[in-house]
């Protein structure tokens, strides 16, 4: 089977007896994401989202009813024995997964292994190995070069390569962790030296993260047609950015202490399985700019290569939240923003022979659309800071401030399909220490 075929576990007409699932915003039983979790302080394990309840791997398994692949890895604390499966055995665990959870007749022996997902904590979902964050949404690397660059925003290269640079994995925290206001070095355009203190510029970016899956050895490249074999889903990104430190720093090495104090994820993996009706051709690119180079090139990908999910970001203030208000949408957009696809960044990642490994995460950089209601930072939106936006309660803000709470969203879509969320994304920062 193609990495983009669907199968009877997305058929639209399949409902579960796990009632909440039936018409869920995010989880589904077309659906089906992995994470980790633990119930009301007990150790954590492996689960699966069906509507507002969890199911528990590790339960199911000791009821003889896995395959044994899938056996095997249940027992784990976290997911990266799993993602490494082949997609062979990771789909076979899903349709297992789809049958019993559809089927009454397993209601009686599944049930029991059933928790409230809002009893329960959520954690990384992986060990993460490595960290790489792109910058392949080309609406965000326009807007943000013309505000240093006007004439020339991006760089000769950018067509030619996906960008990116190794991030700290260390700081990555599922969804719901706080984050931290970062201190270090910045220099204000009207000081002569550099001072040392809180970020006045904290951001946020509006990121899907991909799962590596089954890696690949050292020296041993991934050819642009096997990419698909090596990616194990998807979940939402924020990697928060200090602007001011950056500004600073970023010559001639890149992004360092500006990126790496935290990044933020959702805890679900969403099944490159689960994504197969949301598959969706390429974006083509704008007359007069360069084809791919050979490596990088194919039919393939270029047909299904692209992902039709609707992104969201949100902005929930301390005094919206003492209100009872409901948080401002920021902005929303299309994930197919991307200049390069995911097939793609995994290729070219792995082109020089670097080792890829199961549970690594790749970042595809900040997605923005052409249009202000799609930008997906405030370092966009508010053009540097130049032009602050206007909450509805009257409040202002130009970058994020303490007590503000992030929220990314994300919805697949697609006609014929029950569409599939990638659960929330969202942390609240805290004032420096």
């Amino acid at each position: 089977m193609t990495w983009w075929t669907t199968d009877e576990t997305h058929d639209p007409a399949r409902s579960s007896w796990v009632a909440s699932a039936n018409g869920h915003h995010d989880f589904p039983i077309q659906n089906l994401p992995f994470g980790v979790f633990s119930a009301k302080g007990g150790a954590p394990r492996i689960g699966v989202a069906i509507g507002d309840m969890i199911l528990d791997l590790r339960a199911l398994a000791q009821t003889g009813t896995l395959e044994v692949a899938a056996a095997a890895v249940a027992n784990d604390i976290t997911l990266n024995a799993l993602l490494a499966l082949p997609q062979a055995e990771q789909r076979a665990l899903r349709y297992h997964l789809s049958a019993i959870l559809s089927d009454e007749a397993h209601r009686a022996a599944v049930e029991p292994l059933l928790h409230n997902a809002g009893d329960c904590t959520l954690h990384l979902p992986a060990r993460i190995g490595d960290y790489t964050d792109f910058y392949v949404g080309i609406h965000h690397a326009n807007n943000v070069g013309k505000q240093f660059r006007p004439d020339n925003p991006l760089l000769p290269n950018y067509k030619y390569v996906p960008i990116g640079y190794h991030g700290r994995a260390s700081s990555i925290r599922p969804s719901g962790v706080p984050v931290r206001r970062p201190v270090g070095q910045r220099k204000p355009p009207e000081a002569d030296t550099p001072l040392f203190g809180p970020t006045a510029r904290l951001d946020y970016e509006l990121e899907l993260g991909v799962w590596i899956g089954n890696g690949n050895a050292l020296g041993d490249p991934v050819a642009i047609a096997d990419a698909a074999q090596h990616i194990a889903g998807f979940c939402l990104l924020n990697d928060w950015s200090a602007r001011d430190f950056q500004a600073w720093e970023y010559q001639p090495l890149g992004p360092f202490l500006a990126k790496n104090f935290q990044s933020t994820i959702s805890p679900w993996v969403i099944t490159s399985h689960a994504m197969a009706p949301f598959r969706t051709a390429q974006p083509p690119r704008p007359e007069g700019d360069p084809a791919p180079l050979p490596y990088l090139s194919s039919e393939d990908d270029q047909a299904h290569g692209a992902l039709s999910i609707t992104l969201e970001a949100h902005l929930l203030t301390q005094r919206m939240r003492d209100a009872g208000e409901a948080p401002f949408r920021l902005s929303t957009g299309p994930a197919t923003n991307m200049y390069w696809t995911v097939n793609q960044i995994v290729t070219h990642h792995a082109s020089n022979g670097c080792n890829l490994t199961a549970g690594d995460l790749l970042g595809t950089g900040t997605i923005s659309a052409p249009t202000r209601e799609g930008f997906g930072s405030l370092l966009e939106l508010t053009t540097g800071g130049k032009e602050p936006i206007t909450l509805p309660n009257g409040e202002t803000r130009s970058f994020v401030e303490d007590g503000d709470e992030i929220i990314l969203q994300a919805r697949a879509t697609a006609p014929g399909a029950v569409s599939i969320g990638l659960g929330e994304c969202r942390a609240q920062v805290l004032p420096a220490r």
